[in-house]
């Protein structure tokens, strides 16, 4: 099961916290700065304490290249840094790259391999002369399977296997390497939707402090103004009451949101720092176009990796059935040797007799009969194909389903940035209005105060619509392979 490529409209903490929590050998997500192990109960144990490594206080940041502490973070460097410092990311690359040198090995298999077999043999000597020698007359050793009491060996051994399954072996590899880099890619694209999660989360935060210090400026100013006329005998206090429960309020809702980007800032650092407390802030990147859709769906058809996964792991499967089928076949076995077996180690013997010289053999296994083993090794094989083939079809239909949920959600949350531009206007100019009316008591003060939240509530919804687009294009970008 492939990990979605759908992100939230806002990455919470909560979520981060799931997705840190799976396990090691699947999608583990580590920070750099352990503090220490808890036990069962939830404590940090004294031995965790001991061995945990001392972390400074101080912001690491700078230890980045190219960032310092303070520094203004694009999304693109939010990206690399992500991918320097996460080992699910690493661990990801390190098995694509075994996978190539696996696909190496095999092809290594269907050459001649060479040895240089070297091999002294002493056996007792049963106490009579053997006269078979070719060197004359030697003491017999006891072992019947050994030539002489004394055989040196020193042989340059050249051997090669010619079956079916050696050249199965190459294509099961060449699929392994092909399902490993679709993983990496899967890898990649998963740490990038969380970054720009994050990334977008980050920014979200920063605009709502800049839209709650206008709000809770705006709601000072009108405490201010609402003193001001109970003075001069205008309006009653219940008017300044009203407006001073407004900014007080807009300033909870301004510390809130600081604690919202406080950790914001925390869970980005630390995908990015070896302290996730380091200084930064973020820039988000141009706002770009909705591309056409015929473009998305050809670029989704050729660069999703979980399709290129499925076709590889059904090639995969299909070259398992070929190796499992091979057991039918004999191999055929060639081996060449050159150097010296002898009772001295010379090349040359007594009496003129050459001990350098070659051997040669030729073997050929056929198979006869395993009780059905090879046959049941088939049909497990093409149970595995058919399973691969359903995961397949279920890949190209989830691939469908989410080319069309995201291009739509993309083209709503597009279509809708103008509307919410214009109600952002629109509230601002009621509220610009009311004030007058109010200044020359033709509104009421609760006019007033529901104009102020109607433009909060329309600058944050406005605010929200750009983060839902730009994380809608997102999604597309990641679906297509763009990002």
């Amino acid at each position: 099961m492939k990990p979605p490529l759908l992100l939230s409209t806002i990455v919470t903490a909560s979520c981060l916290s799931v997705f840190l929590s799976s396990p090691a050998s699947a999608r583990a997500w580590q920070t750099t700065a352990v503090l220490g192990q808890a036990d069962s109960t939830g404590h940090i144990t004294e031995a965790s304490q001991q061995a945990a490594p001392t972390v400074s206080t101080a912001p690491q940041g700078a230890g980045q290249p190219g960032v310092r502490n303070g520094s203004v973070i694009t999304l693109d460097q939010a990206l690399a840094l992500a991918r320097a410092n996460e080992p699910t990311f690493a661990a990801a690359v390190a098995t694509s790259k075994t996978a190539q040198l696996d696909r190496a090995i095999a092809r290594s298999a269907l050459l001649p391999s060479v040895v240089y077999h070297n091999q002294y043999l002493y056996t007792q000597p049963n106490g009579t002369v053997n006269h078979a020698g070719s060197v004359g007359l030697q003491n017999a050793p006891k072992f019947i399977a050994n030539n002489s009491v004394r055989e040196y060996t020193s042989l340059g051994v050249v051997t090669e296997t010619i079956g079916l399954a050696q050249y199965s072996a190459v294509a099961r590899a060449g699929a392994a390497e092909a399902i490993a880099n679709a993983e990496l890619e899967i890898s990649r694209r998963g740490l990038t939707s969380a970054v720009v999660g994050l990334f977008y989360s980050f920014v979200a935060a920063q605009s709502r402090i800049e839209i709650q210090q206008r709000a809770s400026k705006e709601a000072d100013n009108f405490v201010t103004q609402t003193q001001q006329r109970e003075a001069e005998r205008e309006v009653a206090h219940a008017d300044v009451i009203k407006a001073q429960l407004t900014l007080q309020q807009r300033q909870r809702d301004l510390e809130d949101a600081q604690l919202q980007l406080q950790k914001a800032q925390l869970n980005l650092g630390v995908l990015m720092f070896p302290d996730p407390r380091s200084s930064y802030t973020v820039v988000p990147p141009t706002s770009t176009d909705l591309p056409e859709r015929l473009t998305v769906e050809a670029e989704a058809a050729t660069n999703n990796p979980e399709l290129k996964s499925a076709l590889a792991t059904l090639r995969l499967k299909d070259a398992e059935v070929t190796t499992a089928r091979a057991a039918y076949l004999p191999d055929l076995s060639l081996m060449y040797s050159y150097g010296i077996d002898a009772p001295q180690f010379a090349v040359n013997g007594p009496e003129g007799v050459r001990n350098l010289g070659y051997s040669a053999s030729a073997t050929l296994d056929i198979p006869v009969w395993d009780w059905l083993a090879t046959q049941h090794r088939v049909k497990q094989a093409h149970i595995l194909r058919d399973a691969a083939k359903v995961s397949l079809t279920s890949t190209q239909r989830t691939l469908i389903a989410q080319l069309e949920e995201f291009y739509g959600e993309a083209a709503l949350a597009h279509d809708q940035l103008k509307s919410l531009e214009l109600s952002v206007q629109t509230a601002r100019e009621s509220l610009r209005l009311t004030r007058l009316r109010y200044s020359a008591g033709e509104s009421t003060v609760l006019e007033v105060v529901d104009a102020q939240n109607s433009l909060t509530t329309a600058e944050l919804a406005s605010q929200d619509g750009i983060i839902r687009y730009q994380l809608a294009l997102a999604n597309l970008q990641l679906l297509t392979g763009t990002i």
